[in-house]
């Protein structure tokens, strides 16, 4: 849906999550996960859930994705409600969720099979994200062979390779060790920044949050409900000298205090 932003540009609502409720059944007592959940995510942004563990988000992402339903509320992709799974959104989980006996070719290739892609295109679009992901040289490699980082760089890819209209990630990174998960917050940063995709992505990490995003949902827990919209004020490109910017820190503290 096209709208207006509050600087009085037109933009284009790539997502849409309107008032969405999740409870679950228990054997003594109901739980309520999500309360009236609403937020929504531009074409071409890349915005962050934040939140505590157990507060709901990758709930809330499962939702999106199409992999639970909501008890209450709507979700939308390009203003088409979603009532399951589809290719207009590609999903990455913290662990890696590939298939071990196929290579990074075949894992890379195995959504476009699934779609019913012909054999030529199936080859360049493959071919274009080995190059996109810097993984040329493994391409005949099994996941086993592959560290952490570049596992997870076959996850995206294959996420990417049907060319969704949103990339969801839940803790892409919360596996890695934290030299690895610095370049792959660079990496992604990259990523977003070549190809325009829409992301929406959740971390529980403060400073991950304020330096991949534009814009910040605070997630408060317990039920889970939306407790700050916060935006960040940083451009597109940007690089560890952000993390020492005043600005940075006042944030890292500002969204300290809303989660403590």
């Amino acid at each position: 849906m096209v709208k207006i932003s509050p600087t009085g540009t037109l933009v284009d609502e790539k997502l849409a999550v309107r008032g969405v409720t999740k409870v679950f059944t228990g054997r003594k007592a109901d739980v309520t996960a999500l309360d009236d959940v609403d937020l929504h995510v531009d074409s071409g942004e890349l915005v962050c859930l934040l939140g505590a563990s157990g507060c709901g988000k990758s709930t809330l992402l499962s939702i999106i994705g199409g992999l639970e339903v909501a008890t209450a509320g709507e979700v939308y992709v390009d203003d088409e409600r979603v009532v399951g799974p589809g290719a207009d959104r590609g999903m990455v989980f913290q662990a890696y969720s590939l298939f071990p006996w196929q290579t990074v070719t075949q894992n890379i290739a195995f959504g476009l099979e699934v779609a019913g892609w012909d054999k030529a295109r199936r080859r360049a679009r493959v071919d274009e994200l080995l190059g996109i992901m810097g993984l040329r040289d493994f391409a005949d490699a099994l996941p086993k062979e592959l560290s952490g980082g570049m596992r997870q760089r076959v996850a995206i890819a294959r996420a990417l390779a049907p060319e969704p209209d949103v990339l969801l990630l839940d803790e892409p990174f919360g596996a890695l060790d934290a030299q690895t998960k610095r370049h792959m917050q660079d990496f992604l940063l990259s990523l977003w920044q070549r190809t325009g995709t829409t992301i929406l992505m959740v971390t529980h990490d403060i400073e991950e949050a304020i330096y991949l995003s534009q814009r910040i949902y605070v997630l408060a827990a317990r039920p889970g409900r939306v407790a700050a919209e916060v935006h960040v004020p940083f451009g597109s490109t940007r690089g560890p000298a952000v993390k020492r910017d005043p600005r940075f820190l006042d944030l890292r503290d500002e969204l300290g205090d809303l989660l403590g």
